[in-house]
């Protein structure tokens, strides 16, 4: 036999037997064979090069690690799936749906919601040129080599184009996975998921190559050899790629009551994790129509299932204080086993719920892992508190760095006043100083902040203009020339305008729209820390929640101190003297559906140039919604409010004479 025709039986035998492992679960040979087979295919591609192709079982065994992943912007958005946790959240769901396709019954694709980590993969020529994680949903991380290792992950197919699908660890390949860390006195994984991702975005893809990840492809990207969801799925499975063999379609609410029931007898003879099911509706042409609502489809849904839930008593309560300055009272738990894991903290959320669910210390409680994850006291086991059991109060200073704690009365959290001050909140505040669209320090990320204040180099953003080039370069990976380079951005972002400055500053609820119109509005940073509410009330779209959290915010020492010294530091702004008021009152628009004659962007900047302003959401203080096709819960909120509402030629007439 030919050394090639040998190669080329090789390859195929072993990609066999992955099929049978990975996506049959009926391997016809054991380790030791398939590795001997691996190994020998390996040695005649080192011996023969020109036999190695990109398709080859041995392109799964990893490269050497990569200092980073490259960022990949989705071509569409990798969104969200809307949550729901009873009947009735379903039957509304259902209802949404028919009455917005205008239909009396509505088919639904379902599946399990498979507990993994979400990737997009990209063929060209059949073959795979890419592969991403979701990340924040409009960009991931490059995690191709890493893909590649998976061995039930199709390399070679025919097909072009972008499949999207689900990473995860089978329960039994998580457990050999712990045992090995067991063996080697390493730490133990909490969960499948946990591994799994963690695998996905090992920088060392060999690291990768020995987990035993798993593929399944859940939809095809902008499909149009078919009509329904479904036939896109059966499509991928004949091209090869692995799919849920649970799924189904299913027709109206009882259909999918009656699925949700059946997955969730199973659940447990899963060989993966799951944490509910999915609904999709089936036509890709209403699919198209339904469209989206914020981060998330309106043709689809995620209905969860009960988390896992153990009594416990509760050792005491505490305070955490969060990145944003939210104060969450966390409950200490006697040790237990929920969900997989032994749980010693749960959250106890904000003070409203804790006094709703009437938690104290000494009692007795259900505790569950909120969507499998987070721990959470569920209730109290009154019949079981003991005498004296003590009521827990919320702190009126900051236990971290004593400034007050405030709550407003449109919010259920309390929060620390300390902002720029705060320990808890010092490294967001400072990713938050240096982000591109505030202060632009490029080079200043969250490894190198990390250790700026951990090694207490750095305790508000005025101290990061102290840093000089031998502090910097004693850092963990920065050399010389990086600890140069972050001092000129530095000295550069010395010169700013204010709205950046102000936006830097991390003022709770001030976006970059409100930082723009108050530094037109004051044309100087000491008149806006000075401001009473009612003067903060004048500048557009200021209301009273966004007025009250900058007087709070300038309220606290600390934060005016920051303000002051990022000023004595060498900050500077081109001054202006404050805006005039506009002679004729300036307008609030809102626009919701789709334009004819001009994109949404483009009716925004249209409105703007005329000197009035576009908002993102309805409320009393709108003037206008501009409604164009398949308009949405906006056109709903506009005329509950009694809001004019205006059609696409009003609106442009009315451009005319604004």
């Amino acid at each position: 036999m030919s050394i090639e025709k040998r190669a080329r039986k090789l390859r195929e035998a072993i990609e066999r037997h992955n099929r049978l492992y990975y996506a049959e679960d009926a391997p016809e040979v054991d380790d030791a064979e398939y590795d001997r087979l691996f190994r020998e295919l390996e040695a005649l591609e080192a011996e023969h090069p020109g036999l190695r192709t990109p398709d080859s079982p041995t392109q799964r065994v990893g490269a050497a690690p990569l200092p980073q992943f490259d960022e990949v912007r989705h071509r569409t958005p990798m969104l969200s799936i809307a949550n729901a946790f009873d009947e009735e959240a379903v039957g509304a769901f259902d209802r949404r749906v028919r009455q917005a396709v205008g239909a009396d019954a509505v088919e639904y694709a379902t599946e399990p919601k498979l507990d993994g980590l979400a990737v997009s993969l990209t063929y060209r020529d059949g073959l795979l040129v890419q592969g991403a994680t979701r990340g924040d949903g409009t960009t991931g991380e490059d995690v191709t080599a890493n893909l590649r290792t998976i061995r039930n992950l199709p390399l070679k197919v025919d097909f072009s184009g972008e499949v999207r699908g689900e990473v995860l660890m089978y329960r039994r390949d998580f457990e050999a996975l712990n045992a090995r860390q067991r063996a080697a006195g390493q730490k133990e994984y909490v969960n499948p998921r946990n591994a799994a991702a963690g695998a996905v975005r090992q920088l060392d893809s060999r690291v990768t190559a020995t987990r035993r990840l798993r593929f399944f492809a859940y939809a095809v990207v902008s499909e149009s050899s078919s009509s329904t969801h479904s036939q896109g799925l059966d499509r991928l499975e004949k091209l090869g790629f692995p799919v849920c063999e649970e799924r189904d379609v299913v027709a109206g609410v009882e259909g999918l009551l009656a699925y949700y029931a059946s997955i969730g007898r199973m659940r447990e003879r899963l060989p993966y994790a799951i944490d509910g099911v999915v609904y999709k509706v089936n036509r890709l042409d209403w699919q198209e129509r339904l469209g989206f609502v914020s981060r998330a489809p309106r043709f689809a849904l995620a209905h969860k299932y009960p988390a896992e839930e153990q009594a416990t008593e509760v050792l005491g309560i505490e305070v955490q204080v969060g990145r944003t300055g939210a104060l969450t009272p966390v409950a200490r738990l006697k040790p237990a086993f929920v969900g997989g894991v032994t749980v010693t903290n749960a959250t106890l959320h904000n003070e409203g719920e804790l006094r709703r669910k009437d938690v104290r210390v000494g009692d007795t409680v259900v505790v569950r892992r909120a969507g499998d994850v987070i721990p959470e006291v569920v209730s109290v086991q009154i019949e079981r508190r003991p005498t004296g059991a003590q009521i827990f109060q919320m702190p009126a200073k900051c236990p971290v760095c004593g400034s007050a704690v405030v709550k407003n009365e449109d919010e259920a959290v309390h929060r620390c006043s300390g902002g720029l001050y705060c320990p808890a909140q010092r490294k967001q505040a400072l990713l938050h100083f240096a982000s591109r669209r505030a202060m632009n320090i490029e080079g200043l990320g969250e490894k190198i902040v990390d250790q700026l204040v951990e090694k207490d180099l750095v305790h508000t953003p005025a101290d990061l203009y102290k840093l000089s080039s031998k502090a910097l370069s004693d850092l963990e990976r920065m050399g010389e020339k990086s600890a140069a380079n972050l001092v000129a951005e530095l000295e550069r972002s010395r010169d700013t305008t204010l709205e950046r400055l102000i936006y830097a500053l991390g003022i709770r609820n001030v976006g970059e729209s409100t930082a723009r119109d108050l530094a037109r509005q004051f044309g100087d940073l000491e008149p806006l820390m000075k401001a009473a509410e009612e003067e903060l009330l004048q500048v557009p779209d200021v209301g009273p929640v966004v007025a009250r959290s900058i007087r709070q915010f300038f309220d606290e020492p600390h934060n005016r101190q920051v303000a002051r010294n990022l000023v004595k530091a060498g900050v500077k702004w081109p001054r202006t003297a404050p805006a005039p008021r506009p002679s004729t009152p300036v307008k609030t628009f809102v626009l919701t559906g789709t334009l004819d004659t001009m994109s949404r962007e483009e009716a925004r900047a249209a409105i703007e140039a005329k000197g009035h302003k576009v908002a993102g959401s309805v409320s009393k203080k709108t003037d206008f919604v501009v409604a164009g096709a398949d308009a949405g819960s906006k056109l709903e909120r506009a005329r509950a409010l009694g809001i004019p509402i205006l059609e696409e030629k009003e609106f442009t007439e009315m451009l005319q004479n604004l």
